[in-house]
C-alpha cells in the first residue's frame, strides 16, 4: 500500500490525542494492549444506550442482542479465516485457556505427557502445568535458544511420543517478537502423536494475516484488546472436535461448536466493540485494496498493508537501537521472522528505571517479564528487572520512533 494513510488512521484513535507530561503521548505498549478505535467505542456505548438484554428472548432488546452477537461471531470468524460456529467469546484468552484445559483433562491420566514452551506467555503455560499437577502427568519443556529467541522443530520432535496428549505453542512471542513455525509444528505433532495442539495467537493476530484453517491446530486463542478493540478473549475450536470435547458448563447451555465454552452471560457490549473493531479494519482494507469484494478479502488487505508499514517502522527502530552503546536486543535482529515487539537491556540500567525515564517523557513502555516468566528466567533476567519492551503497531509514526531513540540516548 503506497502512501500508508497514517494521518487518517490516527484520527480514528481518540487516545492518540492525549498529552502526558505536557507532550503528546507515545504508545509503545501495544503487546500489552492497544488503544481502541473509534468505531469500537461507539459500538459499545450504542449497544448499552439503546438497551441491552440477555439472549433468547422474544422482545426487541433481546432480539437485537442476539443479532449483534451473531454478527460479532461472523466478523471475528472472517478475521481469522473461520466459520461463526467455530468462535467463542470470553473475558480474556487466559480464562478461555483455563476452561479448555479443564475440559481436555477429563480424559488424561497419570503418566500422560504434555509439551509447553519456555518462550510463551504464562497463559499458555500455567493452565497446562496445573492440569499436569492435578493428573500426575509429565511435562516436557520445549526450550529456545537465548541467542536467537527461537525453538526448533527438531527439538519439538524429540519431545513427542505415544503418551503426548497436548502441545501448547505460541505463534509469536510477547517478549521477544519471534514468529514460530506453527503450521509445520502442527504437521509434526500429527505425524508423531494423537495430541491436541493449542495455539496462542494473541501477539500475531494484530500484525499478520491469520488463517486458522491453514494453521491446522485444534484450538487458537487471541485477544481483541490487542488489536484495537475492547477487553475480550476469542477462542477458535476446530470443528473436528465437535463430537469429542465436553466443556464444563451449566446444563441448559448449548453444545454447538465452540459456543460450548461461552459459559454464563457474556459481555455483549464487548462483542459490539469487537464488531466495531472489525468494521475499522474493513475500512482500512478498502483503502488498501478498493477491489476487495468480501469482508475477508478486505481484512486480509488491511493486515497486509499494516504489516508492510510496521516492517518499515520496525527497521527504523532497529537501526536506532543498534546505534545505542551498551544496548542489547534480545530476539531476532531484523524484521524477518518477527512481529514488531522489541525487548532489550541497557548495561548499567535496570529495565524499570528505563521505563520510568521514558514515562517522564510521555513515552509508554513496559518493563519486566510481561508474564513470559519462563522466557525471562531462561535469559537470566528474572532477578535483574527483566526486559524493557517496546511494541509498535500501525498507528505509530516514524516521529514517535525518533522520540524514543532520543530519550534512550539521554540515558
Amino acid at each position: 500500500m503506497q502512501n500508508f494513510p497514517i494521518d487518517r488512521i490516527r484520527v480514528r484513535f481518540p487516545a492518540l490525542s492525549r498529552e502526558v507530561e505536557g507532550q503528546p503521548a507515545v504508545y509503545f505498549d501495544a503487546p500489552g494492549g492497544t488503544q481502541a478505535c473509534d468505531t469500537a467505542i461507539v459500538a459499545m456505548t450504542a449497544h448499552l444506550s439503546k438497551g441491552t438484554a440477555n439472549a433468547g428472548g422474544p422482545f426487541a432488546t433481546s432480539i437485537e442482542t442476539d443479532r449483534l452477537s451473531d454478527d460479532a461471531h461472523a466478523a471475528i470468524a472472517d478475521l481469522l479465516g473461520a466459520q461463526p460456529e467455530e468462535i467463542a467469546f470470553g473475558p480474556n484468552m487466559t480464562s478461555l485457556t483455563f476452561a479448555v484445559s479443564r475440559a481436555l483433562a477429563r480424559d488424561w491420566r497419570e503418566g500422560d505427557e504434555l509439551v509447553v514452551t519456555r518462550l510463551d506467555h504464562d497463559a499458555n503455560v500455567a493452565p497446562w502445568l496445573q492440569v499436569a499437577e492435578d493428573r500426575g502427568m509429565t511435562v516436557r519443556w520445549l526450550d529456545f535458544d537465548p541467542a536467537t529467541g527461537r525453538w526448533t522443530l527438531d527439538d519439538l520432535a524429540v519431545l513427542l511420543g505415544p503418551k503426548t496428549r497436548l502441545v501448547a505453542l505460541g505463534v509469536a512471542s510477547n517478549a521477544l517478537g519471534t514468529i514460530n513455525p506453527i503450521a509445520e509444528a502442527v504437521k509434526l505433532v500429527r505425524q508423531r502423536s494423537d495430541a491436541f495442539v493449542y495455539v496462542d495467537a494473541v501477539q500475531s493476530v494484530p500484525h499478520l494475516v491469520t488463517d486458522v484453517a491453514a494453521m491446522g491446530a485444534d484450538f487458537v486463542a487471541c485477544s481483541p484488546y490487542k488489536f484495537f478493540g475492547p477487553h475480550q478473549g476469542v477462542l477458535w475450536m476446530n470443528p473436528r472436535l465437535d463430537d469429542s470435547v465436553r466443556a464444563y458448563k451449566v446444563r441448559p447451555a448449548g453444545n454447538d461448536g465452540a459456543h460450548r465454552f461461552e459459559t454464563g452471560t457474556p459481555s455483549f457490549e464487548g462483542q459490539a466493540g469487537v464488531l466495531g473493531t472489525v468494521s475499522y479494519l474493513e475500512w482500512l482494507g478498502e483503502l488498501a485494496d478498493p477491489s476487495a469484494n468480501s469482508r475477508r478479502s478486505r481484512l486480509v488487505a488491511a493486515m497486509t498493508a499494516a504489516t508492510a508499514y510496521e516492517v518499515d517502522l520496525g527497521n527504523r527502530l532497529l537501526a536506532g537501537l543498534a546505534a545505542i552503546p551498551s544496548l542489547r536486543l534480545w530476539g531476532p535482529p531484523t524484521m524477518e521472522g518477527r512481529v514488531p515487539t522489541f525487548s532489550f537491556t541497557l548495561s548499567g540500567h535496570a529495565a524499570p528505571v528505563i521505563a520510568q525515564h521514558l514515562a517522564n517523557r510521555g513515552i509508554v513502555a513496559w518493563a519486566g517479564h510481561f508474564y513470559a516468566v519462563e522466557a525471562a528466567a531462561r535469559l537470566g533476567l528474572a532477578d535483574k528487572g527483566g526486559l524493557l519492551r517496546v511494541g509498535l503497531c500501525h498507528y505509530n509514526t516514524a516521529e514517535e520512533v525518533d522520540r524514543l531513540i532520543a530519550a534512550l540516548n539521554e540515558i
